[in-house]
């Protein structure tokens, strides 16, 4: 298939996907500003003081995006610091094989999979640690284990940066957050976008992408009814991972993002 048609489903799933987050393209440079920040406050003696350069041992940074779909955050991470080592994770075969013309490193493997983290071939420690809009999909239980492995993972000062929708213990809070996201949408005039499900229908009819649907449904890949962790609920299993500090750094009605520093 050709690089052209694969670059087209991209600015495709792009699109749909600002249906939902009328802000991504800033949400997308919160998240690169906080690994940026993270990677200037690690300087020390001997490492260069920009952000993303390699350390006096010449290593570059390591970050890994997770749920990394098509690619979108990893190759604005990649162009906002070009000079860290970025991996995207994802078990789709069918969004890795559409994001593979950014000419980034991605691994196909299950976040649920234990080994996942083998696979990215990063040694430890990582610096950063990033996700948007993809951990939602994860079952409580299998979340809480993911952010124990990813606090492993992470060197002292490494960040968690997630940035995706979510609920609050409070109804009252979580109707007020959807109704100031809804109400952003309607000003940003991407309400009439195309929804997540038809984007899939129509991918998934594609002719021209035969092979890559072929190998997505051979592995059966499912979106559960997700984890349902509320905000609060969310930040305490961070800390009860192992984080240090937790907080919001962005947010536009329910859609956050949210910071662990290891």
């Amino acid at each position: 298939m050709s690089s052209d048609v694969k670059q087209r489903w991209v600015r495709r799933w792009d699109a749909q996907q600002e249906r939902y987050i009328a802000d991504r393209e800033e949400r997308f440079r919160v998240v690169a500003d906080v690994v940026a920040w993270s990677l200037r406050r690690s300087s020390g003696p001997g490492r260069s003081s920009g952000p993303g350069r390699p350390d006096g041992s010449g290593r570059r940074p390591r970050v890994v995006d997770l749920g990394c779909g098509p690619g979108s955050l990893s190759t604005r991470l990649a162009a906002e610091l070009p000079d860290i080592e970025i991996v995207g994770v994802d078990a789709d075969p069918l969004l890795l094989g559409l994001g593979a013309e950014s000419g980034l490193r991605t691994v196909r493997a299950d976040l649920t999979d234990p080994g996942w983290p083998d696979a990215t071939g990063l040694a430890r420690p990582w610096d950063a640690a990033v996700s948007s809009t993809a951990l939602h999909w994860l079952q409580p239980d299998a979340l809480r284990e993911l952010y124990r492995t990813v606090a492993a993972r992470l060197r002292p000062g490494g960040v968690f940066v997630d940035a995706d929708h979510r609920t609050h213990t409070d109804p009252v809070a979580s109707e007020l957050a959807r109704h100031v996201r809804d109400a952003r949408a309607e000003r940003a005039g991407v309400t009439g976008n195309e929804e997540w499900g038809a984007w899939w229908e129509a991918v998934l009819a594609d002719p021209e992408l035969g092979p890559l649907v072929d190998a997505r449904s051979a592995t059966a890949i499912a979106h559960s009814g997700g984890s349902k962790l509320t905000l609060e609920q969310q930040m305490a299993a961070l800390r009860e991972a192992g984080f240090s500090t937790v907080s919001t750094v962005w947010q536009c009605g329910d859609d956050l993002v949210v910071v662990a520093v290891r």
